[in-house]
């Protein structure tokens, strides 16, 4: 008794097609993942904080001169620097105010701004040396010793940030925006009792301020505290109405509380009461109604966004695949040919129109979007992908192959081309091509369980069964949790009568992750029937009968497991239904002759099957 590869759930990265194996789920899974915040636009993240300390790179107007007046070459290259500085041209500022600085060293104001221009250009090491050489000279003002705690922050020196804000309150006490940056540096650091203390104090110095109580929301948030945390996020906003970080931290709160009607009420008190043509907040509502499957709602939405801008692609996108998701393809199929009449270079769209044909199996038209796709762009790894995804369902093979290596070409970082490229060898019965596919995905992601879990099902079909145990046993090593994996390595012992208790423990786990897998379940009953518990083996496959439904291996198990206990009827009619579902089983009808219940091939219901259900010739495709 042999079982046929259960293939694995395959991950597809971000914007490309999400499916799993050889009978897997619809393309529509790609749509229903960017309908939830997907590819074009704003994804479903946080809410953006009010901006952290500033760190201007702006020209400071200082009353003190900011070099030595004396000194004519100093003030002359402050001068082309300040001139650089105003035209955005940094790296001219710098070089101007370094050559200032070589003339007049102890000048604070020009190592300031060398501090923060490094800092502007991402040269963190040049802004902490000079931040360190502003520190020293002990400047006077509390602004600047918080642009310096800013910069040693983002490098990663959070005590010294902290210390710099001590000593930037101590100089300015009643100035509540250091308290709020001191309160935010340390709930980055997670020293959240610390972080409410600051908040508190600085909201007591600025109590027409959001900041503090947006900050203090977060603290609570951190801290699981949420009824807290909306009430400081309803004061930020009852402070100032307009304060649209307030909104978005409150319905954030109230999604993470699967409040979805609340979090709707606050996108909507802002629209009415703020900004009716936010599309960043009205973009959150479509989001907020796609998650909780209301598409009439979702669509309204989308509709007003295009009202202040028809020219919008993201929400002309969203219309189409919202009409797909209410499975009104017509339609769907209809609003994304007309964007692309519009806009013929859209290659996402054009692949999102192409699986509103797969969903009406309108499989030429698909092909025909993905390969105009191809032509506009040779090197377009997700066009490749989808053609080679909908060759690979009409089982045409040949010519999924050439796209799959493709994009294993494209994208050799990404396993997912190097997996189904393996998969559709396997499928073709090319088993060294498909062992060579997975063994070269592997030399590029060796990180990859999913391709030592197929690498594993090649060797199976090759009859090399140490190297079967080996790459599962890596693909387990790489993910304990890989179900297919626990499942197969588990059925490959209880099948060849070895290691029986490791059979065990290895199907258990893999139907405890995934309870409702019927040939999990199957599995874990053929380790119960090989270590003779002949009660829970026929519970096991019944139940997975009943989860999967007509499978000639299970029935070919619930046989085996009647004829064990001498219950022969019952033997012979699930061996008989196993024979209806697959007549070419040879092995089964010789053991149907063997045990003395007759031949069954003269079966009249098997007789039906076999003229029914054709005897499948040989691959005889030459694969490239």
């Amino acid at each position: 008794m042999s079982r046929e590869v259960r293939i694995s759930t395959l991950t597809i990265p971000a914007c490309r097609l999400r499916r799993t194996g050889p009978g897997l789920a619809a393309a529509w899974l790609l749509a229903a993942w960017f309908l939830a915040g997907g590819c074009v636009g704003p994804q479903p993240s946080g809410p953006t904080p009010p901006a952290p300390p500033s760190v201007t790179t702006q020209p400071i107007a200082r009353t003190a001169a900011p070099v030595t007046a004396a000194d004519p070459r100093a003030y002359y290259h402050f001068i082309l620097g300040y001139q650089a500085e105003l035209a955005q041209d940094t790296e001219r500022a710098i070089r101007e105010y370094l050559a200032a600085l070589r003339v007049d060293p102890s000048s604070l104001h020009l190592k300031t701004r060398l501090a923060l221009l490094y800092f502007s250009v991402g040269e963190s090491a040049n802004a902490v040396r000079f931040a360190d050489r502003v520190v020293e000279a002990d400047p006077p003002e509390a602004a600047v010793l918080a642009q310096m705690a800013s910069i040693y922050a983002s490098a990663g020196q959070g005590d010294k940030a902290l210390a710099l804000y001590e000593r930037a309150i101590e100089r300015n006490p009643g100035d509540s925006e250091l308290y709020f940056w001191k309160g935010l540096l340390l709930i980055n650091a997670k020293r959240f009792d610390e972080a409410e203390r600051v908040l508190q104090q600085g909201i007591e110095r600025s109590k027409d301020s959001p900041v503090g109580h947006y900050y203090l929301g977060r603290v609570y948030v951190e801290l699981k505290q949420f009824n807290r945390a909306i009430a400081s996020y309803e004061r930020a906003i009852a402070v100032n109405p307009a304060f649209e970080p307030g909104y978005l931290a409150l319905a954030s709160v109230y999604e993470s509380q699967q409040e979805r009607d609340k979090a709707a009420e606050v996108y909507r008190r802002y629209l009415q009461k703020v900004n009716p043509h936010s599309r960043d907040i009205r973009r959150n509502l479509v989001r907020l109604f796609i998650t909780a499957k209301a598409y009439p709602e979702a669509l309204a939405e989308l509709q007003r966004i295009l009202q202040d801008d028809p020219d919008d692609l993201d929400a002309q996108l969203r219309v189409g695949l919202v009409y797909g998701e209410m499975k009104n393809y017509p339609k769907a199929i209809e609003r994304l040919t007309s964007l692309l009449a519009a806009r013929p270079a859209e290659l996402k769209v054009r692949d999102y129109l192409g699986l509103m044909y797969e969903e009406t199996k309108e499989f030429e038209k698909a092909a025909q979007a993905y390969e105009y796709n191809i032509r506009l762009q040779p090197s377009y790894a997700d066009g490749h992908m989808h053609l080679g995804y909908l060759f690979y369902r009409q089982k045409r093979y040949q010519e999924a192959v050439p796209h799959f290596s493709a994009v294993a070409r494209l994208n050799p970082k990404q396993a997912d081309g190097h997996v189904l490229l393996g998969l559709t060898y396997l499928q073709a019965e090319h088993y060294d091509k498909a062992v060579e596919a997975f063994e070269t995905g592997i030399l590029h992601n060796p990180d990859s369980a999913d391709l030592y879990f197929n690498l594993g099902t090649a060797y199976d079909k090759l009859n090399r069964f140490d190297d079967v145990v080996r790459a599962m046993e890596k693909a387990l090593q790489l993910d304990a949790s890989h179900a297919d994996a626990l499942n197969y390595l588990g059925y490959s012992y209880a099948d060849r009568g070895i290691k029986i208790d490791e059979a065990l423990s290895l199907t258990k786990r893999a139907v405890s992750l995934k309870p409702t897998n019927g040939y999990y379940v199957d599995s874990l009953g053929w380790a119960f029937f090989k270590m003779g518990l002949l009660k829970e083996a026929q519970a096991e496959i019944q139940r997975a009968i009943t989860l999967v439904g007509d499978d000639p291996v299970l029935f070919e198990h619930l046989g085996e497991i009647y004829h064990k206990q001498n219950q022969v009827k019952e033997a012979r009619e699930a061996w008989l239904r196993s024979l209806e579902l697959d007549p070419s089983n040879v092995k089964l009808i010789d053991r149907y002759r063997e045990r003395g219940l007759g031949d069954p091939t003269i079966e009249e219901r098997v007789k039906q099957a076999k003229r029914r259900i054709p005897q499948q010739a040989p691959s005889s495709q030459t694969m490239p």
